[in-house]
This record gives structure tokens, C-alpha cells and sequence, in this order.
């Protein structure tokens, strides 16, 4: 009998290459609407100016936001920038929020 070999652990999905439908797919409902209209006024811009730099400084933001959303999930996405709105609103941690330097020690990373 041989041992059953363990499965690899998922891997978040990566939007490195991701197309804007990808993108928008990934989004939180109300993210996928800014999405939407950013990506329709940059694309009418670049038809303007034959210029896809801004498109292409758009994707790369969206991308990012996309990968967050998708690795940790709508709810908690939310909650994250609620915690970081609030943060810089009052200047304090949300509860239970640790300072980088306790969460490198915590972590076992270096100083």
C-alpha cells in the first residue's frame, strides 16, 4: 500500500496577465462598477489620443485589487479597507491590529 501524497496547497490566483474581464470578474459588486466606468472613459480617452499608458496604469491598479479580493474574498476585502479608512480618519488601530514591528517578531522575520 502506498501513502497518499498530500495535495498541494492552492495557490492564489495570479492576475498578472489577467484580461479586464477577468479583472472585473474578481471585483467586489461595487468595485467591478468603478471598473467599469474608469476602463470606458480611459479607453475613450486612448482612442482620442492613440495613448495606452493610462489604460495600462489602470489595469495594473485594478489587477492588484483583483488578486487581493480574490485571495482573501469579498467580505474581507471590504473589511480591510474599512480598517484602513478608519485608520486614516482617526489616526488610531483597529482593535486587535498589531504594529509591523510586533507583527515581524510575531512572524520570526528579521528586525
Amino acid at each position: 500500500m502506498t501513502a497518499a501524497v498530500p495535495e498541494p496547497a492552492p495557490r492564489a490566483a495570479s492576475f498578472a496577465d489577467a484580461t479586464p474581464a477577468q479583472i472585473r470578474d474578481a471585483l467586489a459588486p461595487e468595485d467591478a462598477t468603478a471598473f467599469e466606468q474608469q476602463w470606458r472613459r480611459l479607453m475613450k480617452q486612448a482612442t482620442e489620443t492613440f495613448d495606452l499608458s493610462e489604460v495600462e496604469k489602470a489595469l495594473a491598479a485594478w489587477r492588484m485589487t483583483a488578486t487581493v479580493t480574490a485571495a482573501h474574498g469579498v467580505d474581507t476585502y471590504r473589511a480591510m479597507l474599512h480598517s484602513s479608512g478608519e485608520r486614516l480618519r482617526t489616526g488610531e488601530r483597529a482593535a486587535g491590529a498589531v504594529p509591523w514591528s510586533q507583527l515581524k517578531v510575531e512572524l520570526g522575520l528579521p528586525g
